[in-house]
């Protein structure tokens, strides 16, 4: 049942010439403060301390410039809205709102809630219009830090080419005013302005309007960026699946009517905030499907990382349909909900998602699937899909397939993200999941279409297949729970049995292994939000290692409740979920050993049994190396992690 107050006043206003007007709101706990004036230049304090000063603008095509706002209206609210698939099984949504008129057709709401502030513009007229361009700007006092990932081009032949990549990449650390100002940073991005106080930006509701970048390195102001929507495209890029924009219009979004811009979100408090707000959740739309009963969340035996390499066969391993034979046993035989098919299955070169390679019969594929309860997904090009995307959707849907990978999109322009909306709704009508994977970040689209299990836009364990040994995975592990992980869930791909130490990693495509230990691979799957997970190893290296896959197979994809224990951002996190009355605690650090005590005060009064995978005493030097212990759980523990360590639990009420 959802719990809903809601309060609502106008708030009565006298115009002072030349004078700038604010108006004061403050979240629910009185911590976080943001003073709006009536020219929409805003100042957010913390705790008394100012923290940053922002500017909103818009400029609709054929109008002034808006950046004037009048007549607020204040609400208070305090509900609560199910997460069915995400972190917590519902959400307290509890806030403050201003919403003022700026144009005959046009709002600007804010909103403070206990873990920040956002807000967003408001069109409510019937005609179509469309938006020149949107200001955004935020400015810091100082030059305090940030941490932030560019996109992968160098910026040296301007911003075009940089509207066009996978967005992943590495944290950089740096000071706002010594950012490369040639080079755009995807969302989210973290400012540091002062010692215990952090500042995540991001956004929230895209739904068909071009994400945002953000552009420093011109003093301590980081402003918005955004792509222009395509006017001319060729089909090209990766094995020709990718539009390509050749020339762009004078204008980043075309509404067709009233609808609200997407949410301008800066997360607010120390690093436990940042790892525990769900701003980008309860920001973005309602669901749009009534019944979800037929959306299954779940765990992925997946291909190509580990290159379809299985062993102790008597038959050639690859695209085939013993291959999958293979794959969807052990899924049956663990309890794995789905297989995953990628790239390889259809026909390359053909241009659609009908011709199948010779080697697979995909209907009786299916079918062998769905008599051992395992589920088929397929992986799709951006461009195959969308061409034919009611069809493809109809089409395997009848054949029994439950879902697809789609990747590649490569963008966030207002084309591709209202293919994603479209494509949300179209495979909803089909009863089909989807994985966003070659995407940004899912920005509340998870809410709006639940079907969207997990989306990628993050650096996650396929770039340690062949990428430079000099890339610092285990650090970059310890920062995306507390920064890409505000985004929504992710598509990291997790679950190696190759391990290696600092020393031992090497990068190799046919025998991919992850940096860290076994047990930081273990407490990845607790750590990270990813409601259709991937067991990214071969199936043959899982039964060799039956007692880690045990638990990998077993633990849940979504949860009842979960709570951030301890952690600071890029050098280790500790996180405890629940599912019914099972809590599971991993935790995951940077290649500095340490020793963590987990406090477990939180847990319920009565008894648990607990099984510990823990790194074992030689895990600094061999990372493969673990120990099991099985005990009857007490109030806290202490494990010693190993450099680029970890563990993982589980306790089982008695």
């Amino acid at each position: 049942m959802t719990l809903k107050h809601i309060i609502s006043l106008t708030i009565l206003t006298v115009a002072l010439p030349c004078a700038a007007r604010d108006y004061t709101l403050a979240s629910p706990d009185g911590a976080i403060r943001a003073a709006i004036g009536d020219n929409l230049h805003y100042a957010v304090s913390y705790k008394g301390a100012p923290l940053f000063t922002g500017e909103a603008a818009l400029t609709p095509v054929g109008s002034k410039t808006l950046a004037g706002v009048k007549s607020p209206r204040a609400a208070k609210v305090d509900e609560t809205i199910a997460s069915p698939f995400y972190r917590n099984d519902s959400i307290r949504d509890h806030y403050n709102a201003l919403t003022f008129r700026a144009a005959k057709d046009w709002r600007v709401e804010f909103r403070a809630y206990n873990d920040g502030v956002a807000y967003r513009w408001v069109y409510t007229g019937r005609k179509p219009v469309k938006v020149a361009s949107e200001k955004v700007e935020y400015s810091f006092s100082g030059d305090p830090g940030a941490i932030v990932s560019y996109v992968r081009n160098d910026g040296s032949q301007g911003l075009e080419p940089q509207f066009f990549g996978s967005f992943e990449n590495e944290y950089t650390e740096s000071t706002i005013a010594q950012l490369d100002s040639a080079r755009l940073s995807f969302l989210p991005v973290v400012a540091k302005p002062a010692e215990d106080v952090r500042v995540l930006l991001t956004e929230s509701d895209l739904a068909g309007y071009p994400g945002m970048y953000l552009r420093g390195g011109n003093g301590p102001v980081l402003r918005g960026v955004q792509a222009r929507v395509p006017k001319k495209w060729h089909v090209g890029g990766y094995i020709d699946i990718q539009y390509v924009v050749d020339e762009r219009e004078d204008y980043i979004a075309s509404l067709d009517g009233a609808r609200g811009l997407p949410w301008r979100i800066a997360v607010i408090g120390p690093d436990a905030t940042l790892a525990q707000s769900q701003l980008t959740y309860q920001l973005a739309s309602p669901s749009q499907i009534e019944d979800t009963s037929w959306i299954k969340p779940g765990k992925v035996a997946w291909d190509w990382w580990n290159n379809w390499n299985i062993t102790g066969v008597d038959f050639v391993a690859g695209v085939n349909r013993q291959t999958y034979e293979y794959y969807i046993d052990f899924a049956s035989k663990n309890g794995i909900e789905y297989v995953i098919l990628d790239d390889g299955w259809s026909v390359p070169g053909c241009g659609n998602l009908f011709d199948v390679v010779p080697e697979i019969d995909m209907p009786a594929l299916v079918k062998y699937a769905a008599d051992r309860n395992v589920g088929i997904i397929l992986w799709a090009g951006y461009v195959p899909f969308e061409k034919d995307l009611e069809e493809v959707c109809r089409h395997y849907a009848e054949m029994g397939v439950k879902g697809f990978k789609v990747d590649f999109m490569d963008s966030n322009d207002q084309m591709e993200t209202g293919f994603l909306d479209r494509a949300a709704r179209t495979a909803a009508k089909y009863h089909l999941v989807l994985d966003f994977h070659g995407s940004h970040i899912p920005a509340g689209i998870n809410r709006k279409w639940p079907n969207v299990l997990n989306t990628e836009g993050v650096n996650g364990l396929e770039r340690l297949k062949g990428y430079d040994i000099r890339l610092n995975q285990v650090k970059y592990d310890c920062q995306i729970p507390f920064i890409r992980q505000a985004g929504g869930p992710m598509d990291y791909t997790q679950g190696a049995m190759l391990n290696g130490t600092r020393d031992t990693y090497r990068a190799c495509n046919e025998r991919p292994m992850s940096q860290g230990t076994r047990c930081h691979q273990m407490g990845l799957y607790v750590v990270l939000d990813s409601p259709l997970n991937m067991l990214c190893d071969s199936p043959t290296n899982y039964i060799r290692e039956q007692e880690c896959t045990d638990y990998i197979a077993g633990i849940p994809t979504v949860w009842d409740e979960t709570r951030f224990l301890s952690g600071k951002i890029g050098e280790y996190v500790v996180m405890a979920r629940r599912k019914g009355n099972d809590w599971y605690i991993g935790g995951i650090t940077d290649w500095t050993p340490r020793d963590i005590t987990v406090d477990m005060s939180f847990l319920p009064d009565g008894e648990y049994d607990a099984q510990w995978y823990v790194d074992g005493v030689n895990a600094h030097r061999h990372a493969q190396d673990y120990k099991l212990e099985c005990e009857q759980a007490g109030r806290s523990k202490t494990i010693h992690l190993a450099p680029g360590g970890g563990f993982a639990a589980k306790l089982t009420a008695r």
